[in-house]
C-alpha cells in the first residue's frame, strides 16, 4: 500500500482527484474515493526554457494550491502517478509517494 501526496490549483482539484480515483486510488476496505485535502500556499519560479501554466519565467508566482493525499494499492500506483501526470496542469507535477507498512 502506498500513500500519494500532490498540490494542484484548485481550477484542477477534481478533475485530478477523479482521474486517480478512475485508476484505483483511494479505496479503504469497502470505501471508495477516499481522499484528504487542505489548502495553502505555493510558490516556484519557472527557469528558462520552461512552459509555465502559471506565472512567467524568471519571476516568483505565489499560488493558492491544494494538498491532496490518497492511499493507493501496490498494483495500481504506477498507472495511478501516470494519470495524476496527465490531469495535472502544470509541466512538472509535484507528487510525493509513501510505502506505508502493515502491522
Amino acid at each position: 500500500m502506498y500513500k500519494l501526496c500532490y498540490f494542484v490549483p484548485e481550477s484542477h482539484l477534481r478533475q485530478t482527484k477523479q482521474a486517480l480515483f478512475d485508476a484505483g486510488a483511494g479505496k479503504i476496505g469497502d470505501y471508495d474515493q477516499c481522499a484528504w485535502q487542505c489548502k495553502g500556499q505555493g510558490q516556484f519560479r519557472p527557469l528558462a526554457g520552461s512552459d509555465p501554466f502559471l506565472g512567467s519565467q524568471g519571476e516568483l508566482e505565489t499560488v493558492s494550491e491544494y494538498k491532496v493525499e490518497l492511499v493507493c494499492d501496490d498494483a495500481v500506483i504506477g498507472k495511478a502517478v501516470a494519470a495524476l501526470k496527465q490531469a495535472h496542469p502544470y509541466e512538472e507535477p509535484a507528487y510525493e509517494v509513501f510505502r506505508l507498512e502493515n502491522f
